[in-house]
Protein backbone atom coordinates (compact mmCIF):
# COMPACT_ATOMS: atom_id res chain seq x y z
CA UNK A 1 0.00 0.00 0.00
CA UNK A 2 1.46 3.34 -1.03
CA UNK A 3 1.77 6.15 1.47
CA UNK A 4 1.35 9.85 0.79
CA UNK A 5 5.15 10.11 0.94
CA UNK A 6 5.50 7.61 -1.91
CA UNK A 7 2.97 9.56 -3.96
CA UNK A 8 4.95 12.74 -3.31
CA UNK A 9 8.13 11.02 -4.55
CA UNK A 10 6.59 10.73 -8.00
CA UNK A 11 5.37 14.33 -8.19
CA UNK A 12 8.58 15.57 -9.79
CA UNK A 13 7.93 13.08 -12.62
CA UNK A 14 4.15 13.22 -13.12
CA UNK A 15 1.62 14.64 -10.67
CA UNK A 16 -2.14 14.99 -10.40
CA UNK A 17 -2.06 18.48 -11.92
CA UNK A 18 -0.38 17.07 -15.04
CA UNK A 19 -3.17 14.51 -15.38
CA UNK A 20 -5.91 17.08 -14.83
CA UNK A 21 -4.31 19.28 -17.49
CA UNK A 22 -4.15 16.28 -19.82
CA UNK A 23 -7.84 15.64 -19.24
CA UNK A 24 -8.71 19.17 -20.36
CA UNK A 25 -6.79 18.57 -23.60
CA UNK A 26 -7.63 14.95 -24.36
CA UNK A 27 -11.35 15.30 -23.60
CA UNK A 28 -11.66 17.49 -26.71
CA UNK A 29 -10.76 14.48 -28.85
CA UNK A 30 -11.15 11.23 -26.91
CA UNK A 31 -14.19 9.34 -25.68
CA UNK A 32 -15.05 8.88 -22.03
CA UNK A 33 -15.27 5.11 -22.20
CA UNK A 34 -17.87 2.96 -20.41
CA UNK A 35 -17.30 1.36 -17.02
CA UNK A 36 -19.60 -1.66 -16.81
CA UNK A 37 -20.21 -4.32 -14.20
CA UNK A 38 -19.40 -7.87 -15.28
CA UNK A 39 -21.90 -10.26 -13.73
CA UNK A 40 -19.83 -13.22 -14.94
CA UNK A 41 -16.63 -12.12 -13.20
CA UNK A 42 -18.44 -10.79 -10.13
CA UNK A 43 -20.53 -13.89 -9.46
CA UNK A 44 -18.51 -16.78 -10.82
CA UNK A 45 -14.89 -15.78 -10.39
CA UNK A 46 -14.34 -13.14 -7.73
CA UNK A 47 -17.20 -12.84 -5.26
CA UNK A 48 -16.97 -9.07 -5.31
CA UNK A 49 -18.22 -6.37 -7.63
CA UNK A 50 -16.06 -6.45 -10.78
CA UNK A 51 -16.28 -3.63 -13.29
CA UNK A 52 -14.54 -3.44 -16.67
CA UNK A 53 -13.21 -0.13 -18.02
CA UNK A 54 -13.72 -0.51 -21.76
CA UNK A 55 -10.82 1.23 -23.47
CA UNK A 56 -11.39 -1.14 -26.40
CA UNK A 57 -14.16 1.36 -27.22
CA UNK A 58 -11.75 4.30 -27.29
CA UNK A 59 -10.89 5.96 -30.61
CA UNK A 60 -8.43 3.67 -32.46
CA UNK A 61 -9.61 0.81 -30.22
CA UNK A 62 -7.11 1.43 -27.44
CA UNK A 63 -6.22 3.65 -24.47
CA UNK A 64 -3.07 4.67 -26.34
CA UNK A 65 -4.91 7.46 -28.13
CA UNK A 66 -5.02 9.41 -24.85
CA UNK A 67 -1.29 9.57 -24.22
CA UNK A 68 -0.35 10.15 -27.84
CA UNK A 69 -2.89 12.95 -28.11
CA UNK A 70 -1.70 14.70 -24.96
CA UNK A 71 1.96 14.47 -25.98
CA UNK A 72 1.48 15.76 -29.51
CA UNK A 73 -0.71 18.62 -28.30
CA UNK A 74 2.17 19.69 -26.03
CA UNK A 75 4.68 19.91 -28.89
CA UNK A 76 5.87 23.30 -30.10
CA UNK A 77 5.02 24.45 -33.61
CA UNK A 78 8.63 23.82 -34.61
CA UNK A 79 8.53 20.25 -33.26
CA UNK A 80 5.27 19.57 -35.09
CA UNK A 81 6.66 20.99 -38.32
CA UNK A 82 9.56 18.49 -38.26
CA UNK A 83 7.08 15.61 -38.22
CA UNK A 84 6.76 13.02 -35.47
CA UNK A 85 8.13 9.50 -35.20
CA UNK A 86 7.31 6.69 -32.80
CA UNK A 87 7.77 2.96 -32.29
CA UNK A 88 4.89 0.66 -31.53
CA UNK A 89 3.52 -2.85 -31.91
CA UNK A 90 0.33 -1.19 -33.08
CA UNK A 91 -1.87 0.62 -30.56
CA UNK A 92 0.33 3.64 -29.83
CA UNK A 93 1.02 3.69 -33.57
CA UNK A 94 -2.65 4.29 -34.26
CA UNK A 95 -2.95 6.90 -31.53
CA UNK A 96 -0.05 8.87 -32.98
CA UNK A 97 -1.32 8.42 -36.54
CA UNK A 98 -4.86 9.60 -35.80
CA UNK A 99 -3.77 12.55 -33.66
CA UNK A 100 -1.30 13.59 -36.35
CA UNK A 101 -4.02 13.38 -38.97
CA UNK A 102 -6.37 15.51 -36.86
CA UNK A 103 -3.65 18.14 -36.31
CA UNK A 104 -2.17 18.08 -39.82
CA UNK A 105 1.23 16.66 -38.85
CA UNK A 106 3.40 14.16 -40.75
CA UNK A 107 3.80 10.91 -38.80
CA UNK A 108 6.18 7.96 -39.13
CA UNK A 109 5.71 4.76 -37.15
CA UNK A 110 8.35 2.06 -36.72
CA UNK A 111 6.75 -1.34 -36.14
CA UNK A 112 8.43 -4.72 -35.53
CA UNK A 113 7.98 -7.80 -37.70
CA UNK A 114 5.74 -9.30 -35.00
CA UNK A 115 3.21 -6.43 -35.20
CA UNK A 116 -0.21 -7.81 -36.24
CA UNK A 117 -1.21 -7.08 -39.83
CA UNK A 118 -4.48 -5.41 -38.86
CA UNK A 119 -2.57 -2.90 -36.69
CA UNK A 120 -0.19 -2.15 -39.57
CA UNK A 121 -3.12 -1.61 -41.94
CA UNK A 122 -5.03 0.57 -39.48
CA UNK A 123 -1.98 2.77 -38.88
CA UNK A 124 -1.52 3.29 -42.61
CA UNK A 125 -5.23 3.98 -42.86
CA UNK A 126 -4.84 6.98 -40.56
CA UNK A 127 -2.21 8.37 -42.93
CA UNK A 128 1.08 7.51 -41.21
CA UNK A 129 4.16 6.07 -42.89
CA UNK A 130 4.79 2.57 -41.51
CA UNK A 131 8.42 1.40 -41.31
CA UNK A 132 8.70 -2.31 -40.46
CA UNK A 133 12.01 -2.83 -38.67
CA UNK A 134 13.37 -5.49 -36.34
CA UNK A 135 12.05 -8.69 -34.83
CA UNK A 136 10.73 -7.21 -31.58
CA UNK A 137 9.38 -3.95 -30.21
CA UNK A 138 12.72 -3.18 -28.56
CA UNK A 139 14.44 -3.44 -31.95
CA UNK A 140 11.90 -1.04 -33.45
CA UNK A 141 12.26 1.30 -30.47
CA UNK A 142 16.02 1.56 -30.97
CA UNK A 143 15.59 2.24 -34.71
CA UNK A 144 13.09 4.99 -33.86
CA UNK A 145 15.84 6.88 -32.01
CA UNK A 146 18.36 6.33 -34.79
CA UNK A 147 16.00 7.45 -37.54
CA UNK A 148 14.83 10.47 -35.52
CA UNK A 149 18.44 11.63 -35.16
CA UNK A 150 19.17 11.13 -38.87
CA UNK A 151 16.03 12.87 -40.12
CA UNK A 152 15.39 15.43 -37.39
CA UNK A 153 11.96 14.06 -36.52
CA UNK A 154 10.29 14.66 -33.16
CA UNK A 155 10.00 11.56 -30.99
CA UNK A 156 6.69 10.59 -29.40
CA UNK A 157 7.78 7.76 -27.11
CA UNK A 158 5.09 5.11 -26.51
CA UNK A 159 5.43 5.05 -22.71
CA UNK A 160 8.57 6.68 -21.32
CA UNK A 161 7.32 10.27 -21.46
CA UNK A 162 5.69 12.56 -18.91
CA UNK A 163 2.91 13.75 -21.21
CA UNK A 164 2.11 10.26 -22.47
CA UNK A 165 1.87 9.01 -18.87
CA UNK A 166 -0.36 11.94 -17.91
CA UNK A 167 -2.65 11.23 -20.85
CA UNK A 168 -3.06 7.61 -19.78
CA UNK A 169 -3.72 8.81 -16.23
CA UNK A 170 -6.99 10.37 -17.37
CA UNK A 171 -8.42 6.82 -17.22
CA UNK A 172 -7.84 6.85 -13.47
CA UNK A 173 -9.83 10.07 -13.11
CA UNK A 174 -12.69 8.56 -15.11
CA UNK A 175 -12.75 5.50 -12.83
CA UNK A 176 -13.00 7.77 -9.78
CA UNK A 177 -15.79 9.76 -11.43
CA UNK A 178 -17.97 6.65 -11.31
CA UNK A 179 -16.59 4.60 -8.40
CA UNK A 180 -14.93 7.00 -5.97
CA UNK A 181 -14.58 4.23 -3.37
CA UNK A 182 -12.94 1.67 -5.66
CA UNK A 183 -10.80 -0.83 -3.72
CA UNK A 184 -8.69 -2.64 -6.33
CA UNK A 185 -7.69 -1.72 -9.89
CA UNK A 186 -6.05 -4.24 -12.22
CA UNK A 187 -4.02 -2.93 -15.16
CA UNK A 188 -2.08 -4.48 -18.07
CA UNK A 189 1.63 -3.63 -18.04
CA UNK A 190 4.11 -3.32 -20.89
CA UNK A 191 6.53 -0.42 -20.72
CA UNK A 192 4.58 1.00 -17.79
CA UNK A 193 3.03 4.18 -19.18
CA UNK A 194 -0.57 3.11 -18.58
CA UNK A 195 -0.19 1.79 -15.05
CA UNK A 196 2.05 4.74 -14.10
CA UNK A 197 -0.56 7.30 -15.09
CA UNK A 198 -3.45 5.38 -13.56
CA UNK A 199 -1.49 4.82 -10.34
CA UNK A 200 -0.66 8.52 -9.94
CA UNK A 201 -4.30 9.50 -10.48
CA UNK A 202 -5.70 6.91 -8.09
CA UNK A 203 -3.08 7.07 -5.35
CA UNK A 204 -3.19 10.89 -5.31
CA UNK A 205 -6.87 10.55 -4.37
CA UNK A 206 -6.55 7.55 -2.04
CA UNK A 207 -3.19 5.85 -1.36
CA UNK A 208 -4.98 2.76 -0.03
CA UNK A 209 -6.37 1.76 -3.45
CA UNK A 210 -4.70 -1.55 -4.30
CA UNK A 211 -3.16 -1.46 -7.77
CA UNK A 212 -2.21 -4.69 -9.51
CA UNK A 213 -0.21 -4.92 -12.72
CA UNK A 214 -0.47 -7.96 -15.01
CA UNK A 215 2.10 -9.22 -17.49
CA UNK A 216 2.68 -12.32 -19.57
CA UNK A 217 5.03 -15.00 -18.31
CA UNK A 218 6.76 -14.78 -21.69
CA UNK A 219 7.53 -11.03 -21.57
CA UNK A 220 7.68 -9.25 -18.21
CA UNK A 221 10.44 -6.69 -18.13
CA UNK A 222 8.70 -4.53 -15.52
CA UNK A 223 7.99 -7.39 -13.10
CA UNK A 224 11.58 -8.64 -13.47
CA UNK A 225 12.89 -5.11 -12.89
CA UNK A 226 10.83 -4.58 -9.75
CA UNK A 227 12.02 -7.94 -8.44
CA UNK A 228 15.65 -7.09 -9.25
CA UNK A 229 15.45 -3.58 -7.80
CA UNK A 230 16.79 -2.11 -11.03
CA UNK A 231 15.82 -1.93 -14.70
CA UNK A 232 16.46 -5.25 -16.42
CA UNK A 233 15.26 -6.94 -19.61
CA UNK A 234 13.01 -9.95 -19.96
CA UNK A 235 11.75 -11.53 -23.20
CA UNK A 236 11.46 -15.32 -23.44
CA UNK A 237 9.04 -15.84 -26.30
CA UNK A 238 6.07 -14.55 -28.31
CA UNK A 239 3.02 -13.40 -26.34
CA UNK A 240 -0.63 -13.06 -27.31
CA UNK A 241 -0.50 -9.82 -25.34
CA UNK A 242 1.45 -8.07 -28.11
CA UNK A 243 0.35 -4.68 -26.80
CA UNK A 244 2.49 -5.29 -23.71
CA UNK A 245 5.40 -6.96 -25.52
CA UNK A 246 8.04 -4.64 -24.04
CA UNK A 247 11.17 -6.32 -22.73
CA UNK A 248 12.70 -3.29 -20.98
CA UNK A 249 10.68 -0.73 -18.98
CA UNK A 250 11.42 2.98 -19.13
CA UNK A 251 13.55 4.94 -16.70
CA UNK A 252 10.62 7.31 -16.18
CA UNK A 253 7.93 4.66 -15.69
CA UNK A 254 10.02 2.29 -13.56
CA UNK A 255 10.30 4.49 -10.42
CA UNK A 256 6.58 5.34 -10.56
CA UNK A 257 5.65 1.67 -10.71
CA UNK A 258 8.20 0.84 -8.02
CA UNK A 259 6.66 3.42 -5.67
CA UNK A 260 2.95 3.18 -6.42
CA UNK A 261 2.04 -0.25 -7.80
CA UNK A 262 1.34 -2.78 -5.06
CA UNK A 263 2.03 -5.97 -6.99
CA UNK A 264 2.62 -7.37 -10.47
CA UNK A 265 1.36 -10.86 -11.32
CA UNK A 266 2.15 -13.06 -14.29
CA UNK A 267 -0.20 -15.14 -16.44
CA UNK A 268 0.45 -17.84 -19.02
CA UNK A 269 -0.39 -17.73 -22.71
CA UNK A 270 -3.17 -20.29 -22.19
CA UNK A 271 -4.63 -18.14 -19.41
CA UNK A 272 -4.57 -15.09 -21.69
CA UNK A 273 -6.27 -17.01 -24.49
CA UNK A 274 -8.94 -18.37 -22.16
CA UNK A 275 -9.63 -14.87 -20.84
CA UNK A 276 -10.01 -13.59 -24.41
CA UNK A 277 -12.50 -16.36 -25.07
CA UNK A 278 -14.49 -15.71 -21.90
CA UNK A 279 -14.63 -11.95 -22.50
CA UNK A 280 -16.04 -12.68 -25.95
CA UNK A 281 -18.41 -15.47 -24.97
CA UNK A 282 -19.60 -14.32 -21.54
CA UNK A 283 -19.33 -10.51 -21.64
CA UNK A 284 -19.53 -9.85 -25.42
CA UNK A 285 -16.26 -7.91 -25.36
CA UNK A 286 -13.69 -8.40 -28.12
CA UNK A 287 -10.40 -7.90 -26.30
CA UNK A 288 -6.88 -8.23 -27.62
CA UNK A 289 -4.42 -10.23 -25.55
CA UNK A 290 -3.17 -7.26 -23.57
CA UNK A 291 -6.73 -6.15 -22.85
CA UNK A 292 -7.53 -9.60 -21.47
CA UNK A 293 -4.66 -9.64 -18.94
CA UNK A 294 -6.70 -8.42 -15.92
CA UNK A 295 -9.43 -11.00 -16.64
CA UNK A 296 -6.76 -13.69 -16.98
CA UNK A 297 -5.33 -12.76 -13.58
CA UNK A 298 -8.79 -12.96 -12.00
CA UNK A 299 -9.76 -16.26 -13.61
CA UNK A 300 -6.41 -17.85 -12.76
CA UNK A 301 -6.66 -16.66 -9.14
CA UNK A 302 -3.34 -14.81 -9.29
CA UNK A 303 -4.55 -12.07 -6.91
CA UNK A 304 -5.13 -12.69 -3.20
CA UNK A 305 -8.82 -12.94 -2.29
CA UNK A 306 -8.44 -10.26 0.38
CA UNK A 307 -8.21 -7.64 -2.39
CA UNK A 308 -11.26 -9.06 -4.19
CA UNK A 309 -13.87 -10.63 -1.91
CA UNK A 310 -16.55 -8.09 -1.06
CA UNK A 311 -14.52 -5.36 -2.79
CA UNK A 312 -15.14 -2.98 -5.66
CA UNK A 313 -12.74 -4.11 -8.36
CA UNK A 314 -11.97 -2.54 -11.75
CA UNK A 315 -10.19 -4.41 -14.54
CA UNK A 316 -8.92 -2.32 -17.44
CA UNK A 317 -9.66 -3.72 -20.91
CA UNK A 318 -6.89 -1.72 -22.53
CA UNK A 319 -7.69 -2.47 -26.18
CA UNK A 320 -9.61 -4.50 -28.71
CA UNK A 321 -7.33 -4.45 -31.75
CA UNK A 322 -6.98 -8.15 -32.45
CA UNK A 323 -6.66 -9.98 -35.77
CA UNK A 324 -9.78 -12.01 -36.54
CA UNK A 325 -7.56 -14.97 -37.36
CA UNK A 326 -6.22 -14.84 -33.80
CA UNK A 327 -9.77 -14.70 -32.42
CA UNK A 328 -10.63 -17.74 -34.52
CA UNK A 329 -7.66 -19.69 -33.12
CA UNK A 330 -8.61 -18.78 -29.55
CA UNK A 331 -12.20 -19.90 -30.12
CA UNK A 332 -11.07 -23.17 -31.70
CA UNK A 333 -8.73 -23.83 -28.78
CA UNK A 334 -11.10 -23.16 -25.94
CA UNK A 335 -14.67 -23.15 -27.19
CA UNK A 336 -17.18 -24.96 -25.02
CA UNK A 337 -20.94 -24.66 -24.82
CA UNK A 338 -21.81 -21.99 -22.22
CA UNK A 339 -22.81 -23.35 -18.81
CA UNK A 340 -26.22 -21.74 -18.45
CA UNK A 341 -26.65 -23.27 -15.00
CA UNK A 342 -24.27 -20.65 -13.65
CA UNK A 343 -26.59 -17.85 -14.57
CA UNK A 344 -26.41 -14.54 -16.35
CA UNK A 345 -24.15 -13.65 -19.22
CA UNK A 346 -22.44 -10.28 -18.88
Amino acid sequence: MASNKLVEKTNDIVDLQDIQEARAIVSKYARKTPLVKSMFLSNNVVGGDVYLKLEDMQLTGSFKFRGANNKINHLSDEEKARGVITASAGNHAQGVALTSKLLGIDATVVMPDEAPQMKRDATRGYGAEVDIHGATFDDAHQWMYERAEKEGKTIVDPFNDKYVIAGQGTIGLEILDEIWDVDTVIVPVGGGGLISGVAVALKSFNPSIHIVGVQSENVHGMEASIKAGKIVTHHDDFTLADGTDVATPGDITYPIVQNLVDEIVLVSEDEIAEAMKDLLQRTKIVAEGAGALPTAALEAHKIDDKWLKGKKVVGLVSGGNVDLTRVEKVIDQFFVEPDTSKGVVG
